[in-house]
């Protein structure tokens, strides 16, 4: 059994659920979150005793969201340890994503540290869960084409990502300082927690500075549903956007197809272009071809 399971959880009884999730093949980050959510429960019932756990999470004030991880999580050590249970049934609310605007994620990343400044910009382009960004090694990248091949979390279909020039540089600049090999993480000893601690600290301290608390409202998977969304709006595909997200199902996908209920009122930033280099740019850009005018000019815009 891995040291370091024993380190970390005391209860010799979870540490052996742990392992076997483990030998089960089991996602690392499926095993880490059973393991929190037994260490909560262990601190406050007896876990051989399933009529505590039921009662300590039907009284706790948290949202169904959170309860059902609990119950998932001890329906695990249910069955490994051979007892018997009704587990509770939670519904969770279902709640429409915000889309933050992108003025808004370029002033969080103008006040990162370099390492997360270039993490932010690489989530929004390429709308990755957390945990596959924090995973990707530098053999993933096609620095040519500034394509991303990442390992897909969730049993989601494999994909390519392309990368913005911009974003592409910024990566670059990233790993000159750094001495990294084929087979080593991008960002090193960053997972997705330490990844989502860092950008809330910047996030809160944007929110201080700018007096903005729209800003605070931030999550950090926002930005994978402003992929989501975006890439929508782009190309009205709604099997491209679940192939792009590494969706399993549709439903899951025709969230995002709601959220584009742009009205008149929306802002955007336009952009003129002379020629095909230009447009070729605007697009890379994330804008969004228009009109042509009648002096062949073209016209371009992109949601603020």
């Amino acid at each position: 059994m891995p040291q370091q399971l024993n380190a970390v959880y005391q209860n010799g009884k979870i540490v052996k659920i742990l392992w076997e999730m483990k030998k089960n093949g089991k996602a690392n980050a499926t095993i880490k979150n059973v393991g929190k959510a037994l260490r909560v429960l262990d601190r406050s019932c007896n876990l051989d005793k399933p009529e505590t756990v039921r009662t300590f999470i039907a009284t706790l004030d948290r949202k169904n969201g959170y309860k059902r991880q609990l119950c998932y999580s001890y329906n695990v050590y249910v069955k490994i340890h051979g007892l018997q249970w009704t587990k509770p049934i939670y519904y969770q609310i279902a709640k429409m994503p915000k889309i933050p605007t992108e003025a808004k994620i370029n002033c969080i990343i103008a006040n990162a540290s370099k390492k997360l400044a270039t993490a932010i910009p690489m989530s929004k382009d390429t709308g990755l869960r957390p945990i596959e960004l924090m995973n990707l090694k530098l053999k993933d990248l096609d620095f040519q084409k500034g394509a991303v091949y990442p390992e897909t979390a969730k049993h989601g279909s494999p994909r390519v990502l392309k990368l913005k020039n911009s974003t592409l540089n910024m990566l670059n600049k990233y790993l000159a300082d750094r001495n990294i090999g084929l087979n080593d993480k991008i960002f090193g000893w960053w997972n997705s927690d330490i990844y989502g601690n860092r950008f809330r600290k910047t996030r809160n301290r944007v929110a201080k500075k700018m007096s903005d608390i729209s800003i605070k409202t931030i999550r950090l998977y926002d930005l994978r549903h402003l992929f989501a969304t975006m890439t929508y709006h782009r190309t009205k595909d709604i099997l491209f956007v679940k192939q792009q997200m590494g969706h399993k199902k549709i439903e899951t996908t025709l969230i995002y197809t709601q959220l584009l209920q742009f009205d008149k009122d929306d802002n955007y930033t336009c952009k003129i272009a002379q020629n095909a280099e230009q447009a070729t740019e605007l697009i890379e850009n994330g804008f969004e071809y228009v009109t042509t005018t009648p002096d062949e000019l073209m016209l371009f815009r992109k949601r603020k």
